[in-house]
């Protein structure tokens, strides 16, 4: 069997993990009662907000493009593989993807789940990259980079509560 993945389809992905991280840090403002941390997490839903139409965008770019990627997967072991990094990623900081907000959540505990959805999330594009085209995966690397910076700013602010 052969399976096939555009960029574009990475794209529509990202675009609703975006999507997703922002609800959450909407959200996790909700819950918080300090102002500061509240600002902070609107600050990460703004950004959240952002990197969803940097995707969209890129796969507005894409969509006159033929992107002819295939996988030889005779076992269907990608599919497998696939729907493993689908169900670990997407889930922007909750403990489980249905898990909502409780209100006892502090701050620390709402960053840490958030840098790990966020890690979950660069898995995914990463597997996911390794199945488009080689001009593909240039826009996919752009995407990691975006979540990788997400990383680094909830890691800055997390190490302000040592």
């Amino acid at each position: 069997m052969t399976v096939s993945f555009t960029a574009s389809e990475i794209f529509e992905i990202a675009e609703q993990i975006e999507r997703n991280g922002a609800k959450y840090y909407r959200d996790a403002a909700t819950v918080c009662v300090d102002k500061s941390m509240r600002q902070f997490f609107l600050q990460l839903e703004e950004m959240e907000n952002d990197h969803e139409k940097t995707f969209a965008e890129m796969r507005k770019n894409l969509e006159d493009q033929i992107d002819d990627a295939t996988v030889f997967d005779p076992d269907n072991e990608m599919i497998y593989y696939l729907k493993a990094m689908a169900k670990s990623a997407g889930w922007e900081g909750k403990s489980t993807p249905h898990a909502e907000f409780t209100g006892h959540e502090t701050p620390v505990q709402i960053i840490k789940t958030a840098i790990e959805a966020e890690k979950a999330s660069i898995n995914y594009y990463l597997g996911l990259k390794e199945f488009v085209s080689p001009q593909a995966r240039e826009k996919v690397d752009k995407i990691i980079k975006e979540e990788m910076g997400h990383i680094v700013t909830l890691q800055k602010h997390l190490e302000q509560f040592k």
